[in-house]
Formats: structure tokens, sequence, C-alpha cells
């Protein structure tokens, strides 16, 4: 069982490389936001395959706590955002 999750902690580190590309490469602010909320969210699932290999529950506040920030960050920056065009 342990090489389910060695497979899928090593596409999440794949997902994760290509996501940081994309949001250093993003030619707008607002796709470099959904860069890394798709970061963060890599994250949260490393976080749970991490959980079920250790069976250990422990680390499910620290996910949810990702997760309300992950929100409350995206929401913040799409209201204030300036726009890309304006100097």
């Amino acid at each position: 069982m342990s090489i389910v999750f060695s497979i899928a902690a090593a596409m999440l580190m794949i997902a994760a490389v290509l996501t940081m590309a994309t949001a250093l490469r993003g030619p707008s602010t607002l796709d470099r936001l959904v860069a890394l909320d798709v970061l963060i969210a890599l994250c949260m699932c490393g976080l749970g395959v991490w959980t079920a290999f250790s069976l250990d529950s422990t680390v499910v506040p620290s996910i949810v706590a990702l997760a309300l920030l992950s929100f409350v960050g995206s929401v913040s920056i799409a209201r204030f955002r300036v726009r890309d065009d304006q100097k």
C-alpha cells in the first residue's frame, strides 16, 4: 500500500512544480492567483495523503485552516485587485 502513497506523493509533487511554473510565468495577476489557489489545494491534498498514510487524524485541522485561508485570500485579492493595464 505504501507504493500507492508514494505514487500519489510523486504526482502531487509534479503537479506542484508545474503549478509553480504557471504562477511564475502567468501574464496577469488573476492567472497567478489561480495558480496559487491550485498550489494550496495541492498542499491540502498532500496533507490528506499524509493523513491516510500515517493514520493520524491530527493534521485535519490544518487542512481546514488552509482551506479557510485560501478562500479568504482569494476573495480579498479578487475584491481589491488593481487592473493590470493601469500604471
